[in-house]
């Protein structure tokens, strides 16, 4: 059973259907008792940083993920999901994270002939071993809607690059960490393989444990 965090910023449903898709079972909850009980844990997001932070606080929800993450059972962040993983973030102020991982979230400074926010298909390349991506062949299409990105302090984290002007982060591994920048629940069969992935996790099974 994958536990869905529900904190009000994201369409939990239509990460539960892409997770039923590939066979697994999945439940949305704002309980940090649930979240301290779940097998594998998903942190997905869409909206502004410090909005996001705002709700999870409000639930009192960030102990309970870093707690979480601290246990060795498999987390993944996706969208917002990854970038609340870092200590700060610059949308709209200055706001602090939930300082899993050392590093900050930006915003694209780009020529005018990209626009912001990078919306659609793009490929990526891997750049670190993980066990989401055995499988995945390079020059793979995620779909991808963010305004800003994670620039991880340890660069060894990042498991996955794109490039949109520029070089930026587009997936993290850690251990059972594991977070994307694109949506896995938009990206088709692509996305699906790499929700099977995680599906197949345990704690027995992901690297560090």
């Amino acid at each position: 059973m994958i536990t869905i965090v529900d904190y009000q910023m994201g369409n939990l449903r239509s990460v539960q259907k892409a997770i039923e898709r590939i066979g697994g079972q999945a439940r949305f909850t704002s309980d940090p008792h649930e979240i301290a009980a779940a097998e594998q844990l998903v942190l997905p997001g869409v909206g502004a940083f410090g909005d996001a932070m705002d709700e999870i606080n409000r639930r009192d929800l960030a102990p309970a993920i870093r707690d979480f993450v601290d246990t060795g059972r498999p987390f993944l962040g996706i969208c917002l999901g990854l970038q609340l993983l870092f200590e700060e973030g610059y949308e709209h102020g200055t706001h602090r994270g939930l300082g899993i991982l050392p590093g900050e979230v930006v915003r694209f400074d780009l020529p005018d002939t990209f626009k912001v926010p990078h919306m659609g298909w793009n490929t990526v390349r891997k750049t670190s071993p993980s066990p989401l991506l055995e499988d995945l062949a390079d020059e793979t299409h995620f779909y991808f809607v963010h305004s800003y990105y994670v620039r991880p302090a340890d660069p060894s984290v990042m498991s996955l690059a794109c490039d949109y002007g520029h070089e930026f982060c587009a997936m993290v591994s850690r251990d059972n960490l594991f977070a994307t920048q694109f949506h896995p629940e938009k990206s088709q069969a692509n996305g699906l393989n790499l929700l099977r992935a995680f599906n197949a996790l345990n704690v027995h099974n992901v690297p560090g444990t």
